[in-house]
C-alpha cells in the first residue's frame, strides 16, 4: 500500500503522520524540544533540534512499513521564523522564532523606507515584529557580522527540506508571511526587497504547496529510513496547513483554530486585504486561492494560563463545568485576553490581558467563563474585520484545536459568532494538510480540493441559541474596552 507522510515543525514538537490512499491517519511519531529566551521578548530556537525531532518523528510514523511504499512527503511548520545560513549552509545563529518581539524599531524603518500604505497594498500585512523582513533587518541591525556571514534565508519548515533534499526552496503561503512577497503575483517583491536594500539572492524559490521541490538525498534516506529521491512537495505554513487539513480552500469556508493562539482563517479566490493591516492577507497553500487570517495571540492559551494560576487542582473539563454553572454574560464580568500583546485585531505588544467588572458576587465559576466568553469576542472581532475587507458572513465556521474539544466553548461561540459551529473529522491539524498537498503532488488528486472533498467530513455541528442577544450586547462594551485601556497599557510597559 502507498503511503504519504506529513511534517509539521512546530514550536515545541515536530510531528509526522503516515497516511493512506483513503486519508486514514496510520501512525503519528512525535518529537519534542523547547526554545530559549535569552532576554525579556526574545525567542530563538536551534534549527538543529527540528532536524533531530524530524528523524525521530519519521522513524516512528514508518516503523514496519517497506520504506519505498512512502510516495511524497509533505511539509509544514511554524510562520516567519527566521533562519539564516552561511555559504555551507551552516547556521549563522539560532532562529529567530515568530513569537519573538524584538524588532519594534525595525518594524518602523520599513514602514518609513517603504510607506506604510504601499508595504499594506504590496504585502497586504502591515509590518509587524512577528514577520521576517523586521528580523532579517534587526540582525543586520545589531549584529552585523552575523548577517555579513549569510548567504541564505530560510523558513522553519524549509530547514528541514534542506536536510532532506538539499533544495532552497518555500512555498508560498509561507512566503508570503515574510513581509517580503507580492501579496498578487504570489513572488518575492522585488519593490520591497529594493527598497529594504536586501540582497535577493539570499531568498530561496518559490512554489505552490503540491509542487515537488525535490527527493530525499542519500544522507537523509540513511537518517530518516526513507528510500532515496523520496518525492517532497512545498508544502505550506502551518496556518494554511491546517486550513487545508479542515477543507477550508474555497471561497465561503471560513475556520476557527482555538490552539495556544486562536486562528480565524477565510480562504478567497482573489488577492485582496484589510486596508489598515489589522488582519494578515497571504497566498493559501494551493494555487489559485489567497486567504485573510486573524491571530489571537493567547486563545487557549488565556484558559490554560488562567487554569495554572488561579485552578491548578482542576483539569478542563472540571473549569468547563463550573463555567456551565453560570448564564451566558458571567454577571456582568469581562475577559481581556491580551495576555502575550496581540495582533488581530488590535496589532499591539503592549496590549495587556485583564477582568473587567469584577466584584465580590463574582467566583471561580464566573471567571471561568468571562475567559471563554473573552476570547470569543476576540475572535469575532477578527471575523468582523474579515467582513469589512469583502468576504462574505459565513453560515457556519469549522473548529479545531485542543479548545475545540470543549462542547462549552464551541456553544459560547456559535451564539457570539451566531453561526454553526462545525467539527470534521480530521484531528491532526496542520500535519495533515501537509499529508494532503503530498496525495497531490504524488497524483493521488488532481486538486488539493478534491482531496479534501475526498477525507474530510464534517461530524458535528453545534448551533447558536438564545444567548445571542445577551451577547451582542456585551460585545459592543468589550470592543470598547481596548480603546480605552490602550494608554494604560502603554504606561505599563514604559
Amino acid at each position: 500500500m502507498p503511503f504519504v507522510i506529513g511534517i509539521d515543525t512546530s514550536t515545541t514538537a515536530t510531528k509526522a503522520i503516515l497516511v493512506d490512499p483513503s486519508g486514514a491517519v496510520l501512525r503519528v511519531g512525535a518529537s519534542t524540544y523547547d526554545y530559549q529566551s535569552p532576554h525579556p521578548r526574545w525567542s530563538e530556537q536551534d534549527p538543529a533540534l527540528w532536524w533531530e525531532a524530524t528523524v525521530d518523528a519519521i522513524r516512528t510514523a514508518t516503523s514496519g512499513i517497506d520504506p519505498a511504499e512512502v510516495v511524497a512527503i509533505g511539509l509544514t511548520g511554524q510562520m516567519h521564523g527566521l533562519v539564516l545560513l552561511d555559504e555551507n549552509a551552516d547556521v549563522v545563529r539560532p532562529a529567530i522564532l515568530w513569537n519573538d518581539q524584538r524588532t519594534a524599531a525595525e518594524c518602523d524603518e520599513i514602514r518609513s523606507r517603504v510607506g506604510a500604505t504601499r508595504l499594506i497594498h504590496v504585502t497586504g500585512n502591515d509590518a509587524l515584529t512577528g514577520f521576517t523582513a523586521p528580523k532579517i533587518l534587526w540582525v543586520r541591525n545589531n549584529e552585523p557580522a552575523a548577517f555579513a556571514r549569510a548567504r541564505h534565508v530560510l523558513l522553519p519548515k524549509d530547514y528541514v527540506r534542506l536536510k532532506l533534499t538539499g533544495d532552497y526552496a518555500t512555498d508560498r503561503a509561507d512566503g508570503g508571511g515574510t513581509l517580503l512577497f507580492d501579496h498578487a503575483s504570489r513572488t518575492w517583491s522585488q519593490e520591497i526587497v529594493s527598497k529594504l536594500d536586501l540582497d535577493a539572492a539570499l531568498l530561496p524559490p518559490t512554489f505552490e504547496g503540491p509542487d515537488i521541490t525535490g527527493g530525499l538525498t542519500p544522507e537523509a534516506s540513511a537518517a530518516t529510513g526513507l528510500a532515496v529521491g523520496t518525492p517532497v512537495v512545498a508544502g505550506g505554513g502551518d496556518q494554511a496547513a491546517s486550513a487545508v487539513g479542515t477543507g477550508a480552500i474555497d471561497p465561503g469556508v471560513v475556520t476557527v483554530s482555538l490552539g495556544t493562539s486562536g486562528v480565524v482563517f477565510a480562504a478567497t479566490d482573489r488577492p485582496s486585504f484589510e486596508p489598515a493591516g489589522r488582519v494578515h492577507a497571504f497566498p493559501h497553500a494551493v494555487p489559485d486561492r489567497w486567504h485573510l487570517m486573524g491571530v489571537m495571540l493567547s486563545a487557549a492559551g488565556s484558559y490554560r494560563w488562567f487554569r495554572d494560576v488561579v485552578a491548578p487542582d482542576f483539569d478542563f473539563a472540571r473549569l468547563d463545568d463550573a463555567a456551565a454553572a453560570v448564564e451566558p454574560g458571567s454577571d456582568g464580568l469581562l475577559f481581556l485576553p491580551y495576555l502575550s500583546g496581540e495582533r488581530s485585531p488590535h496589532p499591539d505588544p503592549n496590549a495587556r490581558g485583564g477582568f473587567v467588572g469584577l466584584t465580590v458576587r463574582h467566583e471561580l465559576s464566573h471567571m471561568s467563563r468571562a475567559v471563554l466568553e473573552g476570547v470569543a469576542f476576540g475572535l469575532a472581532d477578527i471575523l468582523d474585520l474579515m467582513v469589512a475587507a469583502g468576504i462574505d458572513r459565513p453560515g457556519a465556521v469549522r473548529i479545531s484545536g485542543g479548545g475545540a474539544k470543549s462542547p462549552l466553548w464551541r456553544q459560547i461561540i456559535a451564539d457570539v459568532f451566531e453561526v454553526t459551529v462545525e467539527t470534521v473529522n480530521a484531528s491532526e491539524g496542520a500535519a495533515y494538510g501537509a499529508a494532503i498537498l503530498a496525495a497531490v503532488g504524488s497524483e493521488w488528486y488532481v486538486t488539493g480540493q478534491a482531496a479534501a472533498e475526498a477525507w474530510i467530513k464534517v461530524t458535528g455541528t453545534t448551533t447558536p441559541s438564545g444567548a445571542s442577544d445577551r451577547y451582542r450586547g456585551l460585545h459592543r462594551i468589550y470592543r470598547d474596552l481596548y480603546p480605552a485601556l490602550k494608554p494604560t497599557f502603554t504606561a505599563l510597559s514604559t
